[in-house]
């Protein structure tokens, strides 16, 4: 009786260990890797969450904030299963348009966003085209009037790229796509200087001098939601087709923007890691020091999504048609 009862504690010792071990896990430093230049979105959101994620993980690690740009961010994510540790102290800020490009370029990206462990994302990617005040456009009409309208963008496959394509190739705006600029805030630079005639981004990156002065004017949103700062009466994408093939593309081509500031880890990473990670994420978005300072530096939180929602999210955008993906892939070629 005696050596049943010892042989039931150590099954229950056994049982308990895991967990215990997770609790006890202390980080030491975790590298937050920003698939961007410095100075755009993706970036100011990142040091923004490395200035509250710490407090939230065990052991209160050291959070280093590294630019990784190259390849539209997947030089970033192709990271973690390279030469980065596997043991959950690197994660990767990427630009979600490479969802989309590894759906309709298959044969291009080997790798699927499936592929990775993903932690949560900040905010949804409020998205909308706009126009520099000295070009005249001060409307859709006015865009589809042009002769010719120069955007920029990273490469094919970045977020802002696929919405100039979606411009060009299902409304038949007259859009030249030029790429080749490291990041936002390159692109930028650039419209100022005269070289671009507008841009596609996140509504909440462009510079506050820019709307304060009205410098630039919205043209069309890729979002049917209210987006902040930006004026009543801008024309949702999707209310501008007639199709309900075209209005279904636009949907798949867009689903990503859910996971608009996305943070992903190696899958490599111990799953009881792994929890930590994203319970420590989960918190330190919603710590009031965050909020704040989101709140004054104009970065607006709507609509995050932690890591498990993430997983289904992008399950959802790999299990399309075969019919809508072809279409998706003549739109943003």
């Amino acid at each position: 009786m005696r050596h049943a009862i010892r042989g039931l504690l150590a099954v229950c010792a056994a049982s308990f260990a895991a967990p215990v071990a997770a609790q006890d896990y202390q980080f030491k430093t975790v590298n937050l890797v920003v698939g961007a230049t410095p100075g755009g979105g993706y970036d100011a959101y990142t040091r923004l969450l490395a200035r509250s994620y710490s407090k939230y993980l065990p052991g209160n690690p050291t959070i280093i904030v590294q630019n990784m740009p190259g390849s539209g961010s997947l030089k970033a994510v192709l990271y973690l299963d390279t030469t980065a540790p596997k043991d959950g102290s690197v994660i990767t800020a990427f630009n979600p348009g490479v969802i989309v490009e590894s759906l309709v370029t298959p044969e291009k990206i080997n790798f699927k966003l499936s592929d990775v462990a993903w932690i949560g994302s900040i905010t949804a990617d409020l998205r909308v085209c706009y126009a520099w005040h000295s070009t005249g456009v001060k409307s859709w009409d006015d865009l589809m009037k042009r002769s010719n309208f120069n955007i920029g963008t990273q490469q094919t496959g970045s977020s802002s790229y696929n919405n100039a394509a979606t411009l060009k190739n299902l409304y038949g705006a007259k859009i030249k796509i030029v790429t080749g600029y490291p990041g936002s805030a390159e692109e930028r630079l650039a419209i100022e200087r005269g070289e671009l005639d507008g841009g596609c981004g996140a509504w909440s990156s462009n510079p506050p001098s820019w709307l304060a002065e009205n410098k630039i004017t919205p043209i069309v949103k890729f979002t049917p939601d209210a987006v902040p700062n930006l004026q009543a009466g801008v024309p949702y994408a999707g209310d501008l087709l007639k199709s309900d093939d075209d209005k279904t593309v636009l949907k798949l081509l867009t689903a990503a923007d859910e996971l608009g500031r996305p943070y992903v880890a190696s899958k490599g990473v111990p799953a009881d890691r792994l929890a930590l990670l994203r319970k420590g994420f989960d918190a330190a978005i919603k710590d009031p020091q965050f909020v704040a300072e989101a709140a004054k530096a104009d970065l607006p939180i709507v609509g995050s999504v932690d890591g498990i929602k993430s997983e289904k999210i992008i399950g959802e955008i790999y299990n399309a048609p075969p019919r809508l993906i072809e279409k998706a892939k003549e739109t943003v070629r």
